[in-house]
């Protein structure tokens, strides 16, 4: 492997550090952090302010170790404890089942934080169905995991979806309050006994309308499964591309259902964290 290898002799800062060791601008040295080619005492480091000690062992690599590349996920924000992700439609979350071997949101992160550390592991803290994309938050340990997962309905501030669904909607706004209930078959849907069902309620505002296709922003006030799906499709403006509840075609080939915007107290911050998820392209109302 191509590296330069320094000694540190006094306690210092590592782009500080580089700075002294490498020839080139202070950009160039940023890059190289960023790529990932620094090597701390054998172990990757990437952060500009990380304190080096006398003795420690610094090595710049001459070229980017390979990074795996993620397929399916863009990655929108990183710290220690969390992964926020946008994940495409037509991916899953996670296998249902342990020995399914195919493509999911969880196994491409868990092939990228492998990479910096072997031992590294992510969490699951909640999901999004296959067919919706969008905002996903994931756990880098299990004290993360469990303190949003205990708080959800608390530590949430704001939930949004996209829907992009038929026909259009003449109600500029407007609360879907429904009793929801699952078949043996595990179908989702409502009805006018509150026995044995769930409430759900999703507050809408139409973002722009036309004669065969409109688009609304969904915030969620329960979180049921399938809930925004069943209800827009309960006042007859079923979810595009969404035949199971009564989506008439799929001009845009995906479901009309997009994870837009997710905030909540960070669990070790204390602080509100927004993420936002650009509107899919094929979202186009004529």
């Amino acid at each position: 492997m191509n590296k330069q290898t320094f000694r540190v002799t006094e306690k210092t800062e590592l782009l500080p550090f580089l700075l002294t060791k490498i020839d080139r601008g202070r950009n160039y040295v940023k890059g190289v952090l960023k790529r990932g080619q620094v090597l701390v005492d054998g172990k990757q480091e990437t952060k500009f302010n990380a304190i080096l000690l006398p003795n420690q062992q610094v090595d710049v690599l001459k070229e980017a170790p390979l990074i795996h590349a993620l397929k399916g996920v863009e990655i929108l924000y990183e710290d220690d404890d969390l992964i926020v992700i946008n994940k495409e439609a037509g991916l899953l979350t996670m296998a249902s089942q342990r020995h399914d071997r195919q493509r999911t949101a969880y196994r491409e992160l868990m092939a990228y934080v492998r990479q910096q550390d072997p031992k590294a592991r992510i969490f699951i803290v909640h999901r999004l169905d296959r067919d919706t994309s969008g905002v996903i938050v994931f756990a880098k340990n299990e004290h993360t995991k469990y303190a949003l997962q205990k708080n959800w309905h608390d530590v949430v501030e704001e939930r949004t979806y996209l829907a992009y669904v038929e026909g259009k909607v003449e109600q500029k706004e407007g609360t879907i309050k429904s009793w929801l209930k699952e078949t043996k078959t595990h179908k989702v849907y409502v009805t006018p006994n509150a026995e044995g069902a769930k409430e759900a309620v999703l507050h809408y505002s139409v973002i722009r309308s036309g004669s065969q296709y409109s688009l609304l922003k969904v915030n969620l006030e329960t979180g049921r499964k399938n809930q925004i799906r069943v209800q827009l499709a309960e006042i007859n403006h079923p979810i595009v591309g969404d035949k199971l509840y009564g989506a008439t075609g799929n001009p845009i080939g995906r479901l009309g259902l997009h994870a837009s915007v997710l905030a909540f107290k960070h669990p070790t911050t204390k602080k509100l964290v927004r993420f936002e998820a650009p509107r899919p392209k094929q979202f186009k109302v004529k």
